[in-house]
């Protein structure tokens, strides 16, 4: 792989911190000080307008209507009757939903790799790429569970709907331009412990409802996250280590 391509970003354009005005600083801390804000009225009018909200409000989607289960046994079915199968579905929705972004993710992450090339111990494309594919064959696992279960993997269950809307900020990370590939990382791994937690919940259901050979199977996906996630927090540190080692920030040298 190519060396790295940094981009400069030189010291002292960042003037959004109160020392860049050293002097309307001091100003702004002795007006604060001296006169401190009324109490605030308006603020205590929101807080109770959303708690009413929150009490009144619905809640946030449902579980569609699930078909006969006819590839469980009926000892299985028992289990996971009612309440329990709605929720198994849920969660199986939410890690559907999320390995979906999660190969989406990669595929950005990807996109850095090749147009900024990486660090000495950093990701390469080979390595990026499998963790990629991985993700793509946990998805396809979980929509064959679904629809084992006679549930629709094409619906958005309230816990996916939730997943989803979380990763959204990590996304606009991974989709910027300006963002380096150490940052992408940086995002990437906010989903990756996201995402362990997930099937490690998945595992405790399973076991909990008597799905053996689900558990395992959740716990084969379990052990593949966690090698990404120290694959990723292992990239990171290289790039720490190789900027203080160039006396470089987290995109170019320093000046």
């Amino acid at each position: 792989m190519e060396a790295m391509r940094t981009r400069e970003q030189p010291v002292g354009h960042n003037r959004t911190g109160i020392k860049a005005s050293p002097m309307d600083g001091h100003s702004l801390e002795r007006l604060a000080s001296e006169s401190p804000p009324p109490p605030n009225m308006e603020s205590l009018e929101a807080t109770m307008t959303r708690e009413s909200f929150t009490r009144r409000a619905d809640r946030l989607g449902s579980v569609p209507p699930i078909a006969t289960a006819k590839g469980l046994p009926e000892t299985a079915l028992h289990a996971l009757e009612g309440h329990c199968l709605a929720s198994f579905i849920d969660k199986l929705g939410e890690r559907l939903a999320f390995e979906r972004s999660g190969v989406r993710a990669y595929e950005a992450v990807l996109v850095k790799v090749e147009a900024m090339g990486a660090w000495q111990g950093g990701p390469t494309r080979e390595l990026v790429q499998e963790q990629c594919n991985e993700e793509l064959q946990h998805f396809h696992m979980l929509k064959q569970m679904l629809e084992h279960f006679g549930a629709d993997p094409t619906a958005m269950t309230p816990s996916a709907d939730i997943a989803t809307v979380e990763a959204s900020g990590v996304f606009k990370v991974l989709a910027d331009p300006r963002a380096s590939l150490s940052q992408a990382l940086h995002a990437l791994l906010v989903l990756e412990d996201v995402d362990s937690d997930g099937w490690d919940l998945l595992v405790g259901m399973a076991e909990a409802t008597g799905q053996g050979e689900m558990a395992s199977r959740f716990r084969n996906a379990l052990a593949t996250e966690e090698i990404h996630k120290r694959r990723v927090r292992e990239w990171l540190g290289k790039a720490a280590l190789s900027d203080a080692r160039r006396g470089e920030g987290p995109q170019g040298p320093m000046h």
